[in-house]
Protein backbone atom coordinates (compact mmCIF):
# COMPACT_ATOMS: atom_id res chain seq x y z
CA UNK A 1 0.00 0.00 0.00
CA UNK A 2 0.90 3.68 -0.26
CA UNK A 3 0.21 6.26 2.46
CA UNK A 4 -0.56 9.74 1.08
CA UNK A 5 -2.25 12.91 2.20
CA UNK A 6 -3.74 16.06 0.77
CA UNK A 7 -3.28 18.87 3.32
CA UNK A 8 -3.34 16.36 6.17
CA UNK A 9 -6.45 14.56 4.90
CA UNK A 10 -4.75 11.15 4.82
CA UNK A 11 -5.30 7.93 2.90
CA UNK A 12 -4.18 4.34 2.67
CA UNK A 13 -4.13 3.47 -1.05
CA UNK A 14 -4.04 -0.11 -2.32
CA UNK A 15 -3.44 -1.00 -5.97
CA UNK A 16 -6.07 -3.72 -6.53
CA UNK A 17 -6.05 -3.78 -10.33
CA UNK A 18 -4.66 -7.34 -10.36
CA UNK A 19 -6.06 -8.80 -7.13
CA UNK A 20 -8.84 -7.09 -5.16
CA UNK A 21 -8.61 -7.85 -1.41
CA UNK A 22 -11.60 -9.10 0.53
CA UNK A 23 -12.32 -6.24 2.93
CA UNK A 24 -15.04 -6.12 5.57
CA UNK A 25 -15.86 -3.42 8.09
CA UNK A 26 -13.78 -4.97 10.87
CA UNK A 27 -10.68 -5.21 8.69
CA UNK A 28 -11.05 -1.60 7.52
CA UNK A 29 -11.54 -0.32 11.07
CA UNK A 30 -8.45 -2.26 12.14
CA UNK A 31 -6.40 -0.75 9.33
CA UNK A 32 -7.75 2.72 10.16
CA UNK A 33 -6.71 2.55 13.82
CA UNK A 34 -3.94 5.12 14.28
CA UNK A 35 -2.36 3.24 17.20
CA UNK A 36 -2.75 -0.40 16.17
CA UNK A 37 -2.98 -0.16 12.38
CA UNK A 38 -1.90 2.14 9.55
CA UNK A 39 -4.24 5.02 10.33
CA UNK A 40 -6.19 7.08 7.79
CA UNK A 41 -9.27 9.16 7.11
CA UNK A 42 -10.16 7.04 4.08
CA UNK A 43 -9.07 3.78 2.49
CA UNK A 44 -8.88 3.75 -1.31
CA UNK A 45 -8.74 0.77 -3.67
CA UNK A 46 -7.44 1.34 -7.20
CA UNK A 47 -9.43 -1.15 -9.31
CA UNK A 48 -9.74 -1.97 -13.00
CA UNK A 49 -11.87 0.61 -14.82
CA UNK A 50 -15.36 -0.14 -16.08
CA UNK A 51 -15.34 2.69 -18.62
CA UNK A 52 -12.91 2.47 -21.53
CA UNK A 53 -12.19 6.20 -20.99
CA UNK A 54 -10.88 5.77 -17.44
CA UNK A 55 -7.43 4.85 -16.14
CA UNK A 56 -8.91 3.09 -13.10
CA UNK A 57 -11.99 2.75 -10.87
CA UNK A 58 -11.75 3.95 -7.28
CA UNK A 59 -13.53 2.54 -4.24
CA UNK A 60 -13.58 4.48 -0.96
CA UNK A 61 -14.15 3.54 2.69
CA UNK A 62 -14.30 5.92 5.65
CA UNK A 63 -12.40 5.57 8.94
CA UNK A 64 -15.40 3.80 10.53
CA UNK A 65 -15.62 1.20 7.75
CA UNK A 66 -18.59 2.76 5.96
CA UNK A 67 -18.53 3.22 2.16
CA UNK A 68 -18.20 6.58 0.45
CA UNK A 69 -18.97 7.23 -3.21
CA UNK A 70 -16.25 9.84 -3.70
CA UNK A 71 -13.37 11.68 -2.04
CA UNK A 72 -11.79 14.70 -3.69
CA UNK A 73 -8.41 14.77 -1.94
CA UNK A 74 -7.98 11.00 -2.27
CA UNK A 75 -8.76 11.28 -5.97
CA UNK A 76 -6.06 13.92 -6.34
CA UNK A 77 -3.58 11.66 -4.56
CA UNK A 78 -4.37 8.69 -6.80
CA UNK A 79 -4.23 10.92 -9.88
CA UNK A 80 -0.73 11.99 -8.83
CA UNK A 81 0.33 8.33 -8.56
CA UNK A 82 -1.18 7.41 -11.94
CA UNK A 83 0.28 10.42 -13.75
CA UNK A 84 3.76 9.85 -12.29
CA UNK A 85 3.60 6.16 -13.19
CA UNK A 86 2.63 6.91 -16.79
CA UNK A 87 4.74 10.09 -17.10
CA UNK A 88 1.70 12.09 -18.24
CA UNK A 89 0.01 15.29 -17.09
CA UNK A 90 -3.63 14.12 -17.08
CA UNK A 91 -5.71 11.15 -15.99
CA UNK A 92 -9.35 10.10 -15.84
CA UNK A 93 -10.56 8.39 -12.67
CA UNK A 94 -13.84 6.51 -12.41
CA UNK A 95 -15.90 6.53 -9.19
CA UNK A 96 -19.45 5.72 -8.19
CA UNK A 97 -20.14 9.44 -8.68
CA UNK A 98 -18.87 9.36 -12.29
CA UNK A 99 -15.72 10.12 -14.26
CA UNK A 100 -13.25 12.64 -12.81
CA UNK A 101 -10.81 14.50 -15.06
CA UNK A 102 -7.47 15.20 -13.33
CA UNK A 103 -4.53 17.36 -14.35
CA UNK A 104 -1.04 18.18 -13.11
CA UNK A 105 -0.50 21.94 -13.21
CA UNK A 106 2.76 23.70 -14.07
CA UNK A 107 3.12 24.74 -10.42
CA UNK A 108 2.99 21.09 -9.35
CA UNK A 109 -0.52 21.25 -7.89
CA UNK A 110 -2.92 18.43 -8.76
CA UNK A 111 -6.37 19.41 -10.01
CA UNK A 112 -9.54 17.32 -10.23
CA UNK A 113 -12.88 18.18 -11.80
CA UNK A 114 -15.45 17.02 -9.24
CA UNK A 115 -18.31 17.53 -11.71
CA UNK A 116 -21.41 19.64 -11.37
CA UNK A 117 -22.84 20.01 -7.85
CA UNK A 118 -26.29 18.60 -7.20
CA UNK A 119 -28.57 21.18 -5.64
CA UNK A 120 -32.01 19.54 -5.70
CA UNK A 121 -33.19 18.18 -2.34
CA UNK A 122 -33.82 14.69 -3.77
CA UNK A 123 -30.31 14.44 -5.20
CA UNK A 124 -28.41 15.39 -2.03
CA UNK A 125 -30.48 13.54 -0.63
CA UNK A 126 -32.70 15.15 2.01
CA UNK A 127 -35.51 13.36 3.83
CA UNK A 128 -38.13 15.98 2.93
CA UNK A 129 -38.55 18.64 0.25
CA UNK A 130 -37.06 21.98 1.25
CA UNK A 131 -34.98 24.89 -0.03
CA UNK A 132 -31.38 23.62 -0.16
CA UNK A 133 -30.06 27.20 -0.03
CA UNK A 134 -31.76 27.79 3.32
CA UNK A 135 -32.32 24.55 5.22
CA UNK A 136 -34.97 24.60 7.97
CA UNK A 137 -32.29 24.09 10.65
CA UNK A 138 -30.89 26.35 13.34
CA UNK A 139 -27.99 28.29 11.86
CA UNK A 140 -29.52 28.52 8.34
CA UNK A 141 -27.10 26.09 6.60
CA UNK A 142 -26.84 25.23 2.89
CA UNK A 143 -27.09 21.70 1.47
CA UNK A 144 -24.98 20.57 -1.49
CA UNK A 145 -24.00 17.25 -3.05
CA UNK A 146 -20.60 16.77 -4.61
CA UNK A 147 -21.29 13.07 -5.08
CA UNK A 148 -21.74 12.97 -1.30
CA UNK A 149 -23.95 15.17 0.95
CA UNK A 150 -22.75 18.37 2.62
CA UNK A 151 -24.22 20.81 5.13
CA UNK A 152 -22.48 24.22 5.32
CA UNK A 153 -22.91 26.79 8.11
CA UNK A 154 -21.68 30.36 7.49
CA UNK A 155 -20.53 32.04 10.70
CA UNK A 156 -19.07 35.44 11.61
CA UNK A 157 -16.29 34.12 13.89
CA UNK A 158 -15.13 30.60 13.07
CA UNK A 159 -12.73 30.45 16.02
CA UNK A 160 -15.62 30.88 18.44
CA UNK A 161 -17.36 27.77 17.08
CA UNK A 162 -16.61 24.10 17.75
CA UNK A 163 -16.83 22.03 14.56
CA UNK A 164 -17.08 18.86 16.65
CA UNK A 165 -20.33 20.06 18.22
CA UNK A 166 -21.78 20.93 14.82
CA UNK A 167 -20.56 17.67 13.31
CA UNK A 168 -21.82 15.31 15.97
CA UNK A 169 -25.29 16.88 15.87
CA UNK A 170 -25.86 17.37 12.15
CA UNK A 171 -24.01 14.37 10.64
CA UNK A 172 -26.81 12.14 11.91
CA UNK A 173 -29.68 14.65 11.72
CA UNK A 174 -32.90 13.09 10.46
CA UNK A 175 -32.96 15.52 7.51
CA UNK A 176 -29.99 13.58 6.04
CA UNK A 177 -30.95 9.92 5.47
CA UNK A 178 -27.41 9.04 4.32
CA UNK A 179 -25.76 11.20 7.01
CA UNK A 180 -23.82 14.27 5.90
CA UNK A 181 -20.46 16.01 5.94
CA UNK A 182 -20.57 19.25 7.96
CA UNK A 183 -18.61 22.48 7.52
CA UNK A 184 -18.46 25.81 9.32
CA UNK A 185 -17.18 28.64 7.12
CA UNK A 186 -16.21 32.27 7.55
CA UNK A 187 -15.93 34.63 4.58
CA UNK A 188 -12.61 36.47 4.95
CA UNK A 189 -12.58 38.20 1.55
CA UNK A 190 -14.68 38.06 -1.62
CA UNK A 191 -12.64 35.09 -2.79
CA UNK A 192 -11.21 33.68 0.49
CA UNK A 193 -13.04 31.40 2.95
CA UNK A 194 -11.80 29.89 6.22
CA UNK A 195 -13.30 26.42 6.72
CA UNK A 196 -13.38 23.69 9.36
CA UNK A 197 -14.61 20.23 8.45
CA UNK A 198 -16.39 17.27 10.01
CA UNK A 199 -16.57 14.25 7.69
CA UNK A 200 -19.25 11.62 8.06
CA UNK A 201 -17.74 8.34 9.19
CA UNK A 202 -14.46 10.07 10.08
CA UNK A 203 -14.99 13.05 12.37
CA UNK A 204 -12.95 16.26 12.49
CA UNK A 205 -10.37 16.38 9.68
CA UNK A 206 -7.56 18.74 8.71
CA UNK A 207 -8.96 19.04 5.18
CA UNK A 208 -11.60 17.71 2.81
CA UNK A 209 -11.73 18.22 -0.94
CA UNK A 210 -15.41 17.60 -1.55
CA UNK A 211 -16.25 19.73 1.52
CA UNK A 212 -14.18 22.58 0.12
CA UNK A 213 -16.03 22.34 -3.20
CA UNK A 214 -19.38 22.30 -1.40
CA UNK A 215 -18.50 25.38 0.65
CA UNK A 216 -17.37 27.28 -2.46
CA UNK A 217 -20.59 26.37 -4.28
CA UNK A 218 -22.75 27.31 -1.28
CA UNK A 219 -20.95 30.64 -0.85
CA UNK A 220 -21.40 31.57 -4.52
CA UNK A 221 -25.08 30.59 -4.41
CA UNK A 222 -25.51 32.87 -1.39
CA UNK A 223 -23.81 35.74 -3.28
CA UNK A 224 -20.91 35.82 -0.82
CA UNK A 225 -18.02 35.03 -3.18
CA UNK A 226 -16.95 34.75 -6.80
CA UNK A 227 -16.62 31.45 -8.68
CA UNK A 228 -12.87 31.43 -7.91
CA UNK A 229 -12.25 30.79 -4.24
CA UNK A 230 -9.33 30.02 -1.97
CA UNK A 231 -10.33 27.70 0.87
CA UNK A 232 -8.14 27.91 3.98
CA UNK A 233 -8.37 24.68 5.97
CA UNK A 234 -6.60 23.54 9.13
CA UNK A 235 -4.20 21.53 6.94
CA UNK A 236 -3.54 24.10 4.21
CA UNK A 237 -5.11 25.71 1.15
CA UNK A 238 -7.24 24.46 -1.72
CA UNK A 239 -8.22 26.48 -4.78
CA UNK A 240 -11.75 26.02 -6.14
CA UNK A 241 -13.07 27.16 -9.51
CA UNK A 242 -16.73 26.54 -10.40
CA UNK A 243 -16.52 26.61 -14.18
CA UNK A 244 -19.12 25.85 -16.84
CA UNK A 245 -17.98 22.21 -16.95
CA UNK A 246 -17.84 21.43 -13.24
CA UNK A 247 -16.12 22.31 -9.98
CA UNK A 248 -12.33 22.18 -10.24
CA UNK A 249 -10.25 21.72 -7.11
CA UNK A 250 -6.47 22.21 -6.98
CA UNK A 251 -3.94 21.63 -4.21
CA UNK A 252 -0.84 19.82 -3.02
CA UNK A 253 -0.51 16.06 -2.53
CA UNK A 254 2.20 14.26 -0.57
CA UNK A 255 3.40 10.67 -0.72
CA UNK A 256 4.44 9.69 2.81
CA UNK A 257 5.56 6.05 2.58
CA UNK A 258 4.90 2.63 1.08
CA UNK A 259 4.34 -0.44 3.22
CA UNK A 260 3.41 -4.11 3.42
CA UNK A 261 0.96 -5.51 5.96
CA UNK A 262 2.21 -8.42 8.03
CA UNK A 263 0.45 -11.79 8.06
CA UNK A 264 0.10 -11.55 11.85
CA UNK A 265 -1.70 -8.23 11.60
CA UNK A 266 -4.07 -9.47 8.87
CA UNK A 267 -4.93 -12.55 10.94
CA UNK A 268 -5.58 -10.35 13.98
CA UNK A 269 -7.92 -7.89 12.24
CA UNK A 270 -9.64 -10.73 10.41
CA UNK A 271 -10.63 -12.27 13.76
CA UNK A 272 -11.76 -9.00 15.40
Amino acid sequence: FVKMHGLGNDFMIIDAREIEPNLDQNVIKGLANRNLGVGFDQLVLICKPISSKADCFLKFWNHDGSRSSTCGNASRCVASLIMNLKSVDSAILETEAGLLMCEKNKNGLISVNMGEPKLNWKDIPLAVECDTLHLPLEGDPVATSMGNPHCTFFVNDIDSKDISNFGKIFEIHQLFPDRTNVQIAQILQKNVIRVKVWERGVGKTLASGSSSCAVAVAAFRRGLTTRNTKIILDGGELFIHWSNNGVWMSGETKKVFTGTLSDDFLVQVGKS
